[in-house]
């Protein structure tokens, strides 16, 4: 499966995105989904994911302020992403996996990733 992430631009602090992560080859409804994020000089690092069935889970910095959600319709996922802050400045990237219907916060779990798409919040 090829995905292909998309969305990201320069925000103001206190404003919204929505990134959108499209795959192509297979259709994603089987498959567990991820987004992660990696800042200037700083590790990647798990921000939310989703289950086939659904479920969600996020990361503690951005609960409350990110939603993830996928269409299964038009094989894409979703990160809605309000009240951003400039620490959430990163290359986002979206990430797919097999390994059943479970949501993972590792990367080593995910064997499909997109390009990555550039978060930027202004203060």
């Amino acid at each position: 499966v090829q995905l292909q992430a998309s969305g990201g631009g320069l925000v103001q602090a206190g404003g919204s995105l929505r990134l959108s992560c499209a795959a192509s080859g297979r259709t994603l409804a089987n498959y567990a989904m991820g987004w992660f994020r990696q800042a200037p000089g700083k590790e990647r690092e798990f921000v939310a994911a989703i289950t086939p069935s659904a479920s969600t889970y996020y990361v503690d910095s951005v609960k409350g302020r990110f939603t993830i959600s996928r269409d299964n319709a038009k094989n894409t996922m979703y990160l809605q992403m309000n009240s951003l802050k400039p620490e959430d400045t990163a290359v986002y990237y979206c990430a797919a996996s097999i390994s059943g219907n479970y949501y993972y916060t590792e990367e080593v779990v995910y064997g499909y990733w997109g390009q990555g798409t550039q978060v930027t919040v202004s203060s």
